[in-house]
């Protein structure tokens, strides 16, 4: 499996590669994040929605699961932490299957219900502002994508 890895020394440049990134994104695309808490998964998904021409103000749907912006294409944000039973059937199907990029927080505890192909992207903290992505491509169209970004 082929791994890529990025570091960030501050939330700027977080939000600048997940800008890059959110310019070749195409509907059905969908991007995983784990990671340590507080190492920048909004702030990615910020950056995504930037990079998507989203202006409304991005924030983790905790307490919703899912929200929902309009941009190029739109973004579905999925913060699937607070979900019981991965059997519960929320209708995330229709998202990944939708016209938009959706984007799973903690998607691990979803894990039988993505589709096979995505992009696994895993954030940790390398000091203060620091980052370090480990970015993973399962499937075709994910690997030319990073071959793109990181080539």
């Amino acid at each position: 499996m082929n791994e890529y890895v990025l570091n960030t020394k501050t939330p700027q440049e977080t939000l600048d590669f997940a800008k890059k990134l959110a310019e070749r994104l195409q509907p059905k695309d969908v991007i995983t994040l784990e990671g340590d808490l507080g190492a920048g998964k909004t702030t990615f998904t910020k950056g995504l929605a930037k990079g998507l021409g989203i202006t409304k103000t991005v924030n983790s749907p905790t307490f919703t699961i899912i929200k929902e912006y309009i941009g190029r294409l739109p973004l579905y944000h999925m913060d699937v932490y607070r979900v019981k039973d991965s059997f519960e059937d929320l209708g995330f199907e229709e998202y990944f299957e939708g016209e938009g990029v959706t984007v799973v927080e903690w998607a691990h505890l979803i894990d039988d219900q993505l589709p096979v192909e995505r992009l696994m992207v895993k954030l940790y903290h390398e000091g203060e502002s620091s980052r370090k992505f480990v970015i993973e491509p399962v499937g075709q169209r994910y690997l030319q994508l990073c071959e793109e970004i990181f080539n």
